[in-house]
């Protein structure tokens, strides 16, 4: 883990007596800047942190060449003061949260997790070779769809595509493949030993995490729940961020006693 960059921080302190720490997790190729639509939303009583990871955009490729990056999400939480309430964690980062936390001490998890567009597949046939086929040839449009949907005027086709080629070789083969094998490993996650409640969040036009996948991944969770947001891609928190955060703060209401009332906007 030596040499890569991880960066946790204190974004935004709660108001009230009774503050809530929530752990904000990026995907790959992304930034803590995911999450600004959100944090515009979220409950006063919300403590957020925010995890700047190796496999973001300022990080280098060195983080995919050796180790689990499922660790890196251990670390986060170490860094979170107090330790961590809620885990948010989207696409790469939602499949090793689930894999970190499934494997870690009860004492260590939080006391809730929220999934974004996770990546799993519930049995190792699942997967085919048309499979790793599939998602070679859309790796680089999920950055694409990430850029585009980032951008305030809206770019060329034409830029857009060269500037997700761009992102897809600085993440790399290795990274890649850091993504493929925890997606193959996911089938293997003991999903009914993770006794706390999980929030599924998915978009009913993900082209690249199967809501399908997200339903039976909420279903095999103990206290799993499904939320499958209409109109929506890969990224419901910046696409959908008004349903987003009402099912985030519906969570906490419902599991942390936390106030739920925020000023919300339309998305």
């Amino acid at each position: 883990m030596s040499g890569s960059r991880l960066a946790v921080r204190l974004e935004r302190p709660a108001r009230g007596a009774a503050p809530v720490r929530v752990l904000t997790l990026h995907g790959l190729a992304a930034s803590g800047t995911t999450w600004r639509s959100f944090s515009e939303l979220a409950s006063p009583a919300i403590e957020w942190w925010n995890a700047e990871l190796p496999w973001g955009t300022a990080g280098a490729s060195a983080w995919s060449h050796a180790g689990d990056p499922a660790e890196w999400i251990g670390a986060a939480l170490g860094r979170v003061t107090g330790g961590a309430d809620v885990v948010v964690a989207h696409s790469f980062s939602a499949v090793l949260a689930l894999e970190h936390l499934a494997g870690a001490p009860r004492a260590e998890r939080p006391r809730a997790l929220v999934l974004v567009s996770p990546f799993h597949r519930r049995d190792p046939a699942d997967f085919h070779w048309d499979t790793a086929g599939h998602y070679l040839g859309i790796f680089q449009e999920v950055f694409e769809e990430a850029l585009r949907i980032a951008s305030v005027r809206a770019p060329s086709p034409e830029t857009l595509r060269d500037m997700a080629v761009l992102v897809r070789d600085r993440v790399g083969p290795y990274g890649w493949l850091r993504f493929w094998e925890s997606y193959l490993r996911s089938p293997f996650v003991d999903v009914p030993g993770l006794d706390l409640p999980v929030l599924v969040v998915a978009g009913e036009n993900d082209r690249f995490a199967a809501p399908q996948d997200a339903a039976l991944l909420a279903d095999a969770l103990p206290q799993g729940r499904l939320e499958l947001l209409r109109d929506c891609g890969h990224f419901p928190m910046t696409e959908r961020p008004g349903p987003f955060a009402d099912a985030v703060h519906r969570l906490l209401a419902d599991h942390l006693a936390a106030p739920s009332t925020a000023p919300t906007k339309a998305g």
